[in-house]
């Protein structure tokens, strides 16, 4: 397949949030090929593109003033195996869920617990995107990568990656810098215990009296737990989780434990503590409320939604009200975990 472009570009089935942005350009590539094509006209000196995966986790503010490049590189492939281990290339392009599928189908353990998230395979070691027990980075092994300071194709470790939570290097030093093209996951073909240490997966299943759950029976639960919490983009914008779970100290935790005893939490090493949003953004009153054309869900307090109608820049002021409000109420600070582009 070759490039495809299209001038004046509506985006509005591009982001998830449903947000009806113009691009001047949109640029669809599809191979490794492509993006040296691009160079070699000086594309990415000229134009300084926006990198577009999956648009689950972006927030369009303004229309935008330089070309969009949708990266759409597929392919899922097995790269190696031994006894135990399974090593799975997948194409920067593929959706995510439907590499989960891929592997739960073959009896491949270790990402059943991230079934549902939103985007591309290639977004998911840039935001080290985790669910129920999980996080990438315990199933990552590498990945490549083209990058636009040398047009050349390169390859980092995880040791590379600086992962952290829902973080990485690409969020940060490599920002715009690079364009993840392929990412390889090791996966357990046999002996594989799954993760069903997250209280709320642990409940679904305890309620079904699944003791010892297969790797569908985990990936199963954990869709029919997201379906219930989560909305369908689908059916109703949204970018998934707006904001990051905050991480704060144990001295900070128990001055807001005395206030509000059934605050939850869990702990991290170094005597820090993480906070659900949801609950913090919940209990200072925003979960199901509506202003103009955005509200915050029904069903999931750290979800914004887009109700129809609504522009890039009232999701924001709706984030923007609600990080001062649980500031306000908790003197907590909240980061969001969509990324914002101005």
């Amino acid at each position: 397949m070759t490039i495809k472009s299209t001038i004046n570009a509506d985006l509005t089935h591009f982001n998830t949030l449903g947000l009806p942005v113009i691009a001047p350009r949109l640029i669809e590539v599809f191979s490794v090929d492509d993006l040296f094509k691009l160079s070699r006209e000086n594309f990415f000196e000229k134009e300084k593109p926006f990198i577009l995966g999956g648009g689950s986790n972006i927030l369009f503010r303004k229309a935008l003033t330089r070309p969009v490049l949708k990266i759409s590189i597929s392919g899922i492939r097995v790269q190696e195996e031994d006894d135990n281990h399974v090593w799975i290339e997948s194409g920067a392009g593929e959706n995510w869920h439907n590499l989960v599928s891929w592997a739960v189908d073959r009896h491949y353990g270790g990402i059943e617990n991230l079934a549902l998230i939103p985007g591309t395979v290639g977004a998911a070691p840039i935001q080290n995107i985790g669910a129920y027990g999980v996080e990438l980075e315990q199933v990552f092994e590498s990945l490549e990568y083209f990058d636009l300071q040398d047009y050349l194709v390169k390859s980092f470790e995880s040791e590379n990656c600086e992962f952290g939570y829902r973080d990485s290097i690409f969020k940060r030093k490599l920002k715009g810098k690079v364009i993840i093209t392929t990412v390889t996951l090791r996966l357990q073909k046999k002996n594989h215990v799954p993760n069903i240490s997250y209280q709320a997966l642990k409940s679904y299943l305890d309620e079904r009296n699944i003791i010892n759950p297969s790797i569908r029976q985990v990936f199963g639960a954990v869709i029919a737990i997201r379906q219930s919490k989560l909305p369908d983009p689908a059916m109703i914008g949204n970018a998934g989780s707006f904001f990051k779970n905050p991480v704060i100290n144990q001295s900070a935790f128990q001055l807001l434990k005395e206030k509000y005893p059934d605050m939850p939490a869990y702990p991290l090493d170094h005597g820090q503590v993480k906070i659900p949003a949801g609950w913090l953004i919940e209990k200072a009153g925003w979960k199901g409320r509506r202003v103009g054309n955005v509200g915050t869900y029904d069903n999931q307090a750290l979800v914004i939604v887009n109700h129809g109608g609504a522009t890039g820049d009232e999701v924001y002021r709706h984030a923007v009200r609600i990080q001062k409000s649980v500031r306000k109420n908790f003197g907590i600070g909240l980061e969001p975990e969509v990324n914002i582009v101005e």
